[in-house]
């Protein structure tokens, strides 16, 4: 009983101190304390909630500023503007992982021939497997280097097929290029750019795409803007993923680096270019307007 009553009047004296800071009846204090929560009050601590929850439940979002989380809320069926997303993430200290900056290399030394610049950095194209674009790109692990292999459509930037291995060779890009012709099956006449690499310019190489009727377009030399969206993919794998990890093993990295471009990238992350639609998503949309 006694230690009930100092806590009840421990209580009290708290208020009428806080009543005499802020210069409020004590009448008021109260009846501020008896109100329910106002709608908007309750909005805003959920949208905060879900925001974090978000965040928690995908690694991959950590990376998403208003804009994208914006659209994520909206999608899941609240109702807010992005200005006011912004402002509860910076209210709530809830920042955008920050990006590390990115390096780009490429390996053009060789006697092999190369092809003209046919696509001519025509990025935008109206439909699937009508362009798309090649590279390759390095990740470095405790074991030591492992390589990756991309080829994405440029109708709506998915990752149609990907190889990774221990060694730059050819077989690195052909694999991807198997892939992709393996998934997407594409018509003839589509036509296939990446840079002057050898693993590109190689016997092999250029045979696979003669094989299927493929047009094969690279880059001017030295040049990275002729084949701006694979380095704008390799810039968006390093600093939203590999940059903030420690790989011990090359399986370890391939694992994660698989998940994000077949789990993430293609079907979930939104590009501002497509609406803030995920590839995957953007092709059905299309399709369905078609």
């Amino acid at each position: 009983m006694k230690y009930a009553w100092i806590e009840e009047h421990s209580d009290r004296y708290r208020a009428v101190s806080l009543c005499r800071v802020l210069r409020v009846s004590k009448s008021s204090y109260y009846d501020w304390r008896g109100r329910s929560e106002s709608r908007r009050s309750r909005e805003t601590r959920e949208l905060v909630e879900k925001i974090r929850e978000l965040r928690e439940e995908d690694k991959n979002l950590l990376v998403y500023g208003s804009p994208r989380m914006h659209e994520e809320l909206v999608d899941l069926g609240y109702h807010c503007s992005e200005n006011r997303v912004a402002r509860l993430m910076r209210k709530n200290g809830i920042r955008a992982r920050q990006a590390r900056k990115f390096r780009v290399t490429t390996d053009s030394k060789h006697d092999n021939p190369v092809a003209e610049n046919v696509l001519d950095r025509q990025f935008d194209v109206g439909s699937p497997d009508r362009a798309w674009v090649s590279d390759i790109t390095y990740v470095w692990t405790r074991e030591g280097w492992l390589y990756l292999a991309v080829v994405i459509d440029l109708f709506n930037r998915m990752v149609v097929g990907w190889s990774m291995g221990n060694r730059i060779t050819q077989e690195l890009t052909l694999s991807a290029l198997r892939m992709a012709l393996w998934k997407r099956k594409p018509g003839r006449g589509l036509l296939s750019h990446s840079d002057r690499g050898s693993q590109y310019t190689s016997k092999a190489y250029r045979e696979l795409l003669d094989d299927h009727g493929i047009i094969c377009s690279m880059s001017r030399k030295g040049n990275c803007w002729d084949n701006a969206v694979a380095e704008s993919f390799f810039h968006t794998l390093k600093t939203e993923l590999v940059y903030h990890e420690d790989y011990v093993t090359r399986t370890e990295a391939k694992s994660d680096i698989f998940e994000w471009i077949e789990v993430f990238y293609n079907r979930k992350r939104r590009h501002s270019s497509l609406g803030y639609l995920s590839p995957a998503r953007f092709e059905v949309m299309m399709a369905k307007t078609a």
